[in-house]
């Protein structure tokens, strides 16, 4: 029991920061958790399907070289996660009455993806314990927080463009492309020193994050002139 609150303690600490975050005009929290609960089971049983289809591109072989740590880290594992997470905040969330504003993209991404993380963690932490449990609170957990964020950035102002189509690819390209990068250090650590690449992925991602935030609350519709 102890292992399953370490493990779900980051993903609603994240959850609840993000809503504080939500200044101006609060969602509806029917909407936000039908959205983590989506990405809890629907985004994942996606995955595992793409996973089928994506893990082709890859040979088998007892060793992955360097470049097929690659097409692993950002087409079988980051393009098909975050892909997942991608068609919910767009089918579901932004066509939504309630997503109102450019900030909202940020919220409903947010709550997608920690509901995948969530699940993720789960598994990660009743096989590996609470030593997996410590160490995911502090890197996957966040990291696919901030996957969201910079997803759900553009995915807000996509609601409020007529170039609807390019900012919501360039949102599902941008957490590729962190998530991808994430992984890649991690999965070749077979070469010394090369996973703090990993660290310092997370950390951009952590800052462009909080100024994606930043800029959504700022130019929110509902902020007090």
């Amino acid at each position: 029991m102890n292992t399953i609150l370490l493990a779900i303690a980051p993903v609603f600490s994240i959850i609840l920061y993000i809503y504080i975050q939500d200044k101006h005009e609060k969602e509806p929290r029917k909407l936000l958790i039908f959205s983590f609960l989506l990405g809890a089971i629907i985004s994942v049983l996606i995955v595992f399907a793409l996973y089928f289809f994506t893990g082709r591109f890859i040979p088998v072989t007892d060793k992955f070289s360097v470049w097929q740590q690659f097409i692993q880290a950002f087409v079988v594992v980051a393009l098909s996660e975050e892909f997942s997470k991608y068609v919910i905040v767009k089918y579901y969330a932004q066509p939504k009455k309630a997503f109102n504003e450019p900030y909202d993209g940020i919220i409903y991404a947010v709550m997608v993806s920690m509901g995948f993380a969530c699940t993720e963690n789960l598994m990660y932490v009743i096989e590996g314990g609470y030593q997996t449990a410590i160490v995911r609170a502090f890197t996957a957990v966040p990291a696919h927080a901030t996957f969201g964020v910079l997803m759900g950035y553009f995915m807000g102002k996509a609601k409020f463009s007529n170039n609807r189509l390019v900012l919501n690819l360039t949102g599902l390209l941008l957490a590729t492309l962190f998530h991808g990068a994430y992984d890649f250090f991690l999965f070749i650590n077979f070469i010394p020193g090369i996973s703090t690449g990993a660290f310092v992925s997370l950390v951009i991602g952590l800052f462009l994050s909080r100024k994606a935030i930043k800029k959504h609350q700022d130019h929110s519709h509902f902020k007090p002139s």
